[in-house]
């Protein structure tokens, strides 16, 4: 009786219901897409340094632990010194350079031989490995999204470069460049900014660790293993981005209270003499407290479906209209977002149903 009750009250007011319905969707889309940009960026990223194919990462003294925002202040000729540690079978030195034209990306200045060396090489769908100065390596992500092929010609850093390759990706980069181009782009001259070692078995990671804290003048360089260093990159460890997801939820917990409490206020008012009725026949406070709730219960889960279902859809779009931009949907964020914006609903409501609750019969009888 009372579920039959609840129902007949939101489709008697079916566009408060929508609106209640789209404020709780839109809570729990802006979660997950927010969230999914965020861990499908680190994703992307933990999965294509795992490419590379290093047992050992080492940067410079006081850089952070991101590979990419490092700069080029470490001597290239570490890698000589690196080279003569026991264990250690290739060192791979890489220069980068953030750039923002268009969208902020790593460019990657690369020995090719040494490169090569840590993973066993690219794998060409197109061209071949740089011919001159002014090549430029793509992977076929980069390559699908432009609609670029072998031959033709980018700007890089403000300067063009011809497409010798698309290779595959989840290498490291998504564009790569001879070493020394991007050291003379950079006026990295003899320089890079990470060093990846390559080690004749990876259980040998920590014992190499050690023994570069032991090399003198290499105390301050930052040394891991890979397996440490992947471990590190999730949302504690990135700067501020742990504040920025809190924010971001706060946000969309705020929209679905005030939503929820603004239709649940309004609809009690507007019921004030059903519930005088019901009062009147004997309903209990807890009755009335348990059927606001209930309504309220009964818009957050369709509000949940509908954001979940809008973030799938809006995962789909973005993968093909933007794969250069990755977008995760963690099942373990869905069950929080879920639970957030149920709770958020309900704490909406709370005041409207004790308000009800507290209505006297008789003052609810004669409302007009």
């Amino acid at each position: 009786m009372m579920n039959r009750m609840i129902v007949g009250n939101l489709v008697h007011r079916p566009v408060r219901s929508l609106i209640s319905i789209v404020a709780v969707a839109l809570e729990v889309a802006m979660i997950l897409l927010i969230v999914g940009f965020s861990l499908g960026m680190l994703q992307d990223s933990r999965t294509r340094t795992a490419g590379i194919g290093a047992d050992v990462i080492v940067l410079p003294p006081g850089s952070s632990f991101i590979a990419g925002l490092t700069g080029s202040p470490m001597p290239i000729k570490v890698a000589g010194v690196l080279a003569k540690l026991p264990h250690v079978e290739h060192v791979a030195p890489v220069i980068t350079q953030v750039s923002t034209s268009g969208a902020l990306e790593i460019i990657a200045g690369i020995d090719l031989p040494s490169y090569e060396s840590m993973s066993g090489g690219f794998h060409y769908l197109q061209g071949g490995p740089f011919q001159g100065p002014n090549d430029v390596l793509v992977d076929d992500l980069f390559a699908q999204s432009k609609h670029s092929k072998v031959g033709d010609t980018i700007e890089i850093l403000n300067n063009p470069f011809r497409i010798c390759g698309i290779v595959e990706r989840g290498k490291g980069g998504r564009k790569f460049l001879p070493l020394g181009t991007l050291q003379d782009l950079t006026g990295g001259k003899d320089k890079a900014s990470v060093m990846y070692l390559k080690l004749d078995d990876p259980a040998n990671a920590d014992a190499v660790v050690d023994e570069i804290k032991q090399v003198p003048g290499m105390e301050r360089y930052v040394a891991s293993s890979m397996a440490t260093y992947l471990s590190m990159m999730t949302p504690t460890h990135i700067p501020g981005l742990s504040t920025f997801i809190d924010v971001v939820i706060g946000i969309a917990v705020v929209i679905g209270v005030l939503v929820i409490f603004q239709a649940m206020y309004t609809a009690v008012m507007e019921r004030t003499r059903e519930i005088g009725i019901l009062k009147s026949m004997g309903a209990s406070k807890s009755y009335i407290v348990n059927v606001v709730l209930r309504e309220t219960a009964l818009l957050a889960v369709g509000g949940i479906l509908l954001g979940i279902l809008a973030s799938v859809v809006a995962r789909s779009l973005i993968h093909n209209r933007l794969p250069l931009t990755p977008m995760v949907l963690a099942g373990a964020w869905i069950a929080r977002a879920a639970l957030i914006a149920l709770a958020s609903a309900v704490a909406g409501a709370l005041y409207p149903s004790f308000k009800a609750a507290q209505k006297d019969p008789i003052d609810a009888l004669a409302y007009e």
